[in-house]
Formats: C-alpha cells, structure tokens, sequence
C-alpha cells in the first residue's frame, strides 16, 4: 500500500468483437499527479486497474483463496501441502497475494478522481472516467473488506511514502464501498461505451455489486433496511434486463460457449488475448501459476494421460488401482491436467450427513432433470489415442484384446451412478475403456469441470486460455436477489427469482417442447422449500468453480457450519476465526513507525 508505482503493461477494455477496438496506451512506469492532467493520463491509470484485476482472477493462488477449504472444493492430488484446504497451519504467509495489488490501485483510482474532474473532456466523458474510477475503487475495497474485515481506508491520493498504517473499521470501508458503487450507478452508461467496450463496468454491474455489497452488510448487522434495497436494485436490473441488453440463455450451458463469452448473460469480465501487446500470452511458454494469465481450465482438471489406464481395477480395498495401457494422452480438448482442486465427493465422516457426499448426493442430486450437472462437468472421454489392450495384458478381465478408435469409443466414462461390473464391465458386458462411479471418485481421477476449457490453444495447450474470466453472470442477479428477498422476510419472492433459474436448468436441447415444459414444472419450488442452505446449493449448482464459493460462505456465517456437515478433511481443523483471512505477512513487517500493524484474531 506504500508503493505509488504502477507499470501499465496493458489495457483490457476489448470490444466483443476481439481486439480490433483495444485502447492502446503508453506504459507509464510511475503514477505522479502530472500523469492525470490529460484524459490519456486518466484513462491509462484507469486501464492499469482493469489490468490488475487478470491478475488475480483466474490465477492459481487467488483460486485457491476463493474456492479452498470450503463444502464443494477438496483437494486434488496435485494441491501440494494443501494447507489452504485444511486450515491447518494456516497462516499470514498463505495468501494475500492481491492485497498489495488492491491497494497500489486505489491509490492510482484516487488520483484519477483528484484530478480527472479538470481534464479538457466534455462532461460527458468525463463522469464517465470519474464513474469508472468510482466502481473499480468500490471493487477492491469490497473484495477487501470481505477478505480481511478492518482494512486501511484511503481515499486520498498518496504521492509520499509513509511506514506508518492502521486498520479502519470494516463498518467505515462498507460505508465507501457502497458509496461508490452508488455514485458508478448513477453515472456509469446502460451498455458499454467508447472507450469502455467489451464488458467493463457499466450502470447494471455497479447496481449490482451495490446489491451484493447492501446484502452483505445486512448479514453483518441484520440491517432489515440493507436487504430491501439489495433486493430491490436486483428486481430492478431484472425489469430493466432490456435496456442492459442482458439476458439468460435459453440452455445454460450456452453461458459456457466460449462463443457466448462476451454474450448477453456476461455483465463483468477480466479480458485476456493472445496479443503480446495487450497481454501475457507466450506461444509455447507453458504458463505456470500465474502472471496474470488465464489458467481456469486447469485447476480442476484430474491427470486424464496418467490415470486412464484401460485395465484399471478395483484392489483389495476397493480403491481403483490404474493398470496400463492408458486410454487417453494430453490434447488441446481436454486440456492440461494440473489436478490442484476437485469436486467434494467425500462422504461426510460425522452428523446428521454421515455417510453422505456433498457434491452428488447433496448439490447435484435431481441431475435427472436439473441440466447443470451435465453442463458443468466431463463424463464422457472419448480415446483420442488408437492404443491397443492386448488380451493377455495384466489385469485386463475382458477376455479379449482390441484397440480403441479415435473419435468414437469411450476411454473413460463417469456414470452419476453406481454400475455392476465396473471399472471394466457394464454388468457383464465388456467395457472397452473404464467406468469410473461415484464410490471410485479421488484425488487423482474425477469429473472435471469444463465450463472454462478452452480447445482454441492448439498444439500449445500447456499455454495459458485466451478467454475472458466472467466476473459476473446475469444468473446471480437472481440468487443475490433471493438472499436479499430471503432475509427481509419475502420467501415467495425469493422462491420466484430461484424458480427463473431452476426452470431455466431444465432446458435440455435434446428434449421435445412438452418434455422442457413438464421439467420446468418440476424444477419449480415454493416459498417453504428456501432457506439459506437451500440458496447456497442452488449457488453450487449454478455457480460451481466461479471464484465466490469462500466469500459466499463468509457471507452467509455459514463457513464453519457447512465445512464441518460436508468436508470431512477440513472439518478437524476450521474454526470461527477463519471466517477472516490472515493479514499478509509483508503488511505487518512494512509498518515500523507507530502502532504495529494487527493481525486478525487466531492467526
């Protein structure tokens, strides 16, 4: 937070139409007031910002912080120590990788609004600037606030470093928050605008995160007042849906076309190309980790080449045991295998859910109807590999040999249900790759999430994914504003705002008209069906894998609750003092002039 630099490597405001209608500007390598006397200099600083945030979201550490340790993230077998997933021996060295980014940025978006009001622009533009710098300002403290609680508030543009810091109130930084969000909203334009294209920040998305932002501190103090604006402003969006041209697909899995990235359910992105001007994309470069790269289809992906033996087998303890040939090698369709986070499928060990798994059996449990299970995860494989499974190859129970054809037989299939005879029968009926049930599920082979893939890398497909990160969906407009009808004491509207979403799951293009409308019908819920637990599993459904899981837990006081009745392998070790994350080490060694700086209770 005492650092004023700021290098402007790039600017992401991208038209949908790609990155014809990029704004280009000059890198800057110091914010200095001169800077801002220009709307170059005001629009460069703003950009830095957007910058910044494909920095965090859709890394691999700021996942981690979002979607660990939570009732729908365990481990994968590549997550090392796991420590953010266990909460043991957690610690002010485990995350915070953004907290020094955030702060470095309001700065830069004080100092826009300090001195962006003089620019020479019509007043048009310039409220538009001044808008833009007022939200993304509201972002960063709200991701903050709901991070870390008490934050140092800065609202002032700060040219001289200083060693001294202190935390103020999280009831002071909501009370900005929300601020600025207001002031986004009134100024900010319906649809995206010069320079401003693509999805950047317009009047929905800043009502939107000022519903969010309501919400959350009415959970914080029961503000009955907070919740009925919250729901109020998310009606509103969703009356006006046309003036915002926004709108939900038909079929959910359309929100997932990468084709639809940029489409009419999409309200708020983190641009990413492959235009090295632009962005961080390196042919061939075989991106790690992070440096504002886009490496979300990764993370949940389990390690298909290694794991897909064809003679896999059930071992003594019932685990699945991979037993070569493998059926499938490493292509561009299904991605890299980082193996880093998966679907919680392991039975609750204790409570009223003892013996019961969260993500099939709880989250995903009317997948005969409900199409988001089948949307959001693989479960078919089809061999991308001509490998031949020679009949007298170990622990193949077949009988025979054979080879697989490419593009048309099955290496790996993940049923949604227990069958007889697997891994390598269907009752008796010889499989020619392996099945793989829910009771096989582990660290190293599960259903992979596929909402993020992204085919286009080619041959490189150890490169990062050019496709935007979608910040926020339409359909949240939805489930924020159930919680918000939920908490003022509305259940029926909160039960009509989730039955759009739910009737909406049921879409199937495969089915006849009559089919769709008797699923719908029985997608539908009613007011004594919504509860706080029923809308955070209708959230996993809708929104499994979106960076929010963590701050939707918080949110709601459910964290230690839900982890402790799902997540048996974080449960020993949660307690209520994570619902705050630890203060980054380096912030409390930067602060050696007055008061120390204070770490949050427990860590």
């Amino acid at each position: 937070m005492k650092k004023i630099q700021l290098s402007i490597l790039a600017v992401l405001i991208f038209s949908s139409f790609g990155c014809g209608d990029i704004l280009e500007e000059h890198p800057q390598s110091q914010i200095v007031p001169s800077l801002f006397n220009s709307a170059a200099g005001v629009l460069g600083g703003i950009a830095g910002v957007y910058n910044d945030i494909r920095g965090q979201w859709g890394t691999e550490g700021f996942t981690v912080e979002m979607m660990a340790g939570t009732d729908e993230i365990v481990r994968g077998a590549s997550a090392g120590g796991g420590t953010a997933y266990t909460y043991n021996g957690l610690n002010s060295t485990n995350f915070g990788s953004a907290w020094g980014v955030a702060f470095t940025d309001i700065n830069t978006l004080n100092g826009v609004l300090k001195f962006g009001a003089e620019i020479n622009e019509p007043e048009n533009i310039k409220k538009q600037y001044l808008a833009q710098a007022k939200f993304l300002r509201g972002f960063w403290y709200f991701y903050l606030v709901q991070t870390w609680g008490d934050v140092p508030l800065h609202t002032e543009f700060i040219t001289t470093a200083s060693q001294a810091a202190q935390r103020d109130p999280a009831s002071k930084v909501y009370e900005q928050v929300i601020q600025d969000f207001r002031d986004a909203t009134a100024d900010l334009p319906d649809k995206p605008t010069a320079p401003f294209l693509g999805k950047a920040a317009t009047k929905p998305v800043a009502k939107f995160f000022l519903a969010k932002a309501l919400l959350t501190r009415g959970w914080q103090t029961n503000s009955q007042a907070d919740y009925a604006e919250a729901a109020k402003l998310c009606s509103e969006i969703i009356a006006e849906k046309a003036t915002y041209g926004l709108d939900l697909w038909q079929d959910f899995a359309d929100a997932f076309v990468p084709a639809n990235d940029y489409g009419k359910e999409t309200m708020f992105v983190s641009d990413h190309t492959n235009d090295p001007k632009f962005g961080y994309y390196t042919v061939g470069g075989a991106a790690s980790g992070g440096a504002a790269q886009n490496l979300t289809p990764w993370f949940t992906n389990w390690n298909y080449p290694a794991v897909s033996g064809l003679n896999s087998y059930l071992n003594a303890s019932g685990v699945l045991t991979n037993a070569a040939p493998a059926g499938m090698v490493r292509d561009a369709f299904y991605g890299r295998p980082y193996i880093r986070m998966r679907p919680n499928s392991i039975k609750a060990s204790s409570g009223s859910n003892a013996g019961k798994q969260y993500f099939m059996e709880q989250a995903f449990v009317n997948r005969d109807i409900d199409s988001r299970f089948a949307s959001s995860f693989y479960t078919t494989y089809i061999a991308n590999t001509a490998i031949t499974n020679s009949a007298t190859a170990a622990n193949n129970k077949r009988g025979f040999g054979y080879t697989l054809t490419v593009g048309v037989d099955t290496a790996v299939w993940f049923p949604d249900f227990e069958v007889e005879g697997a891994p390598q029968f269907i009752g008796t009926r010889p499989f020619k790759g392996i099945v793989v049930t829910p009771s096989m599920w582990k660290s190293d082979i599960f259903p992979a999430l596929k909402k993020f893939m992204d085919p286009s890398r080619g041959t490189n497909i150890n490169d990062p994914s050019t496709r935007p990160v979608v910040i926020t969906r339409f359909a949240e407009v939805y489930l924020i504003g159930a919680e918000a009808y939920l908490q003022a004491g509305d259940k029926a509207k909160a039960a009509e705002l989730l039955n759009v979403i739910r009737r909406r799951a049921a879409f199937r293009k495969t089915n006849t008209a009559e089919q769709n409308a008797a699923a719908a019908t029985a997608m539908e819920i009613t007011a004594n069906d919504v509860d706080i637990d029923f809308i955070l599993d209708e959230r996993t459904r809708e929104l499994f894998g979106e960076w929010m899981r963590w701050h939707d837990l918080v949110r709601t006081k459910s964290l230690v609750r839900r982890v402790k009745l799902w997540n048996p392998e974080a449960a020993p070790n949660i307690q209520d003092f994570h619902a705050l994350r630890p203060i980054p080490q380096s912030q409390i060694d930067r602060v050696v002039e007055g008061p120390a700086f204070p770490q949050n209770p427990g860590y």
